[in-house]
């Protein structure tokens, strides 16, 4: 008992006997620092130091892009890469096996393939009688009005509703000056004219705006579709005032003239004409004096 209690207490002294550590100055010897330590304190400073460098180490890790160099661990971006990669693929999938089962149903119609059964004859044709039956036929005074309207209307007779294209009058979009005409070596497709800037930019003829959108190179344009095959474009407006879908009569205002776009210059008018797919020149059909 006495050996263990000698031991207990000679531990006890070490881990308490206090030292002194001081930091002097090499050429003078004087005493900068000086610290009162145990040995016990120094276990407990180191302790903690290391605690709070594990803590340290683990939130840098688990918190940070720093996770991405252990092995092991993934990053999130790929992650969700990956996951909506998953998802295209997924629906890829189906829509080739979709296409699939089409094309092989046309495959065996194409080849006869198909047997009479399938096909339910019988439900078919009383299916007709049902509907054939349900279906006054007999003529009506407006069919025949609609008949004799559309006799008047073809093109090879010689009756009073039959129009003709030389009828067909283009009106002035604007009033300016042409700075660069028509030119179909240098593939300038359109004729621009300057106008002062938010003047009113107006329909050649009456028709309907298939486009009317703004691009980065041609700024606000808009796009008219007129009878006989023949299209007009406007480009470089400053605002739009017609939306895609809207009718328009000849001398309408559809767009106000600006200096849209990154080919523009100025506040002018680019303005093109198009018939069944073919660019014309609007000189030969519009007085832009």
């Amino acid at each position: 008992m006495n050996k263990k209690k000698k031991g207990s207490v000679k531990l006890k002294k070490k881990l308490l006997d206090k030292y002194r550590l001081v930091i002097l100055n090499e050429d003078t010897f004087e005493e900068r620092l000086a610290f009162k330590l145990t040995r016990l304190n120094v276990f407990v400073f180191f302790s903690i130091g290391i605690m709070i460098l594990m803590v340290f180490t683990y939130f840098t890790i688990a918190y940070t892009s720093l996770r991405e160099y252990i092995p092991g661990y993934s990053s999130t971006s790929l992650k969700k890469r990956a996951t909506e990669l998953n998802f295209k693929t997924d629906s890829l999938q189906r829509v080739i096996a979709i296409n699939e089962q089409y094309y092989n149903s046309i495959k065996n119609v194409l080849k006869g393939d198909i047997s009479a059964e399938d096909l339910r004859k019988d439900s078919i044709i009383q299916a007709v009688k049902l509907e054939a039956s349900e279906v006054d036929l007999k003529p009506i005074p407006e069919d025949s009005l609609l008949r004799e309207k559309v006799d008047k209307e073809d093109k090879y007779n010689l009756f009073e509703s039959a129009t003709s294209t030389k009828s067909f009058v283009l009106f002035p979009p604007v009033s300016g000056t042409v700075s660069d005409p028509y030119d179909l070596k240098e593939k300038h497709y359109a004729i621009d004219l300057v106008v002062a800037k938010d003047s009113p930019v107006k329909a050649v003829a009456d028709g309907t705006v298939i486009f009317a959108e703004w691009t980065a190179t041609t700024g606000n344009v808009i796009i008219v579709e007129h009878s006989h095959g023949l299209i007009s474009v406007y480009k470089h407006n400053g605002t739009l005032i017609k939306s895609q879908g809207d009718l328009v009569k000849a001398g309408e205002v559809i767009a106000t003239a600006g200096n849209s776009g990154e080919l523009s210059t100025g506040p002018h008018l680019h303005f093109e004409l198009w018939n069944d797919g073919y660019p014309i020149n609007p000189s030969n059909f519009i007085d832009f004096d």
